[in-house]
């Protein structure tokens, strides 16, 4: 029997993806809120990522070690954690990543999952997949027109 070389189970997309992948999704998750805090106060601590992430501080210590590992944060034990240039760098797209996500299923009229459902998307999502929901929202923020025109439409097909 001949093999479908295109065709996979989703496990079987993730295990191919993170093969491929420097970082597991809840290392980028880690990552990306590391970013943002410093973003605004330049630096993080590991009980306060532990906090804003909803995890215990000895899960939050690991992932700061495998990060600081990578070089994509500078780290001491109980000390502040910092980006390194590479660090910022992965964790702007990250961020940049999660806001056009979720700008997207905003605009689709998702409201209670956008948050919850960005999370889930953001981690197996393809570039190219990436790349056109991007492309999508700015077409979509120049001509506003045609999301009027979906939300209508929805309205009248969608019964609730």
């Amino acid at each position: 029997m001949k093999k479908n070389k295109e065709f996979y189970t989703f496990r079987g997309y993730q295990m191919m993806k993170q093969n491929k992948k420097l970082l597991t999704a809840s290392m980028e998750d880690y990552l990306e809120m590391i970013y943002r805090t410093c973003l605004k106060e330049g630096y993080e601590r590991t009980n306060h990522l532990a906090r804003k992430l909803n995890v215990q501080a000895s899960s939050a210590s690991k992932i700061v070690q495998k990060l600081a590992e990578l070089g994509l944060i500078n780290y001491e034990k109980y000390g502040i954690i910092q980006l390194t240039e590479k660090g910022k760098s992965i964790g702007e797209f990250l961020l940049k990543r999660h806001k056009t996500i979720e700008t997207f299923l905003n605009k689709i009229g998702v409201k209670e999952m956008a948050f919850k459902d960005t999370e889930m998307i953001e981690h197996h999502i393809s570039p190219e997949t990436y790349e056109s929901i991007e492309l999508l929202n700015k077409f979509l923020d120049q001509n506003p027109q045609i999301i009027e025109k979906f939300h209508d439409f929805k309205k009248k097909t969608v019964k609730k």
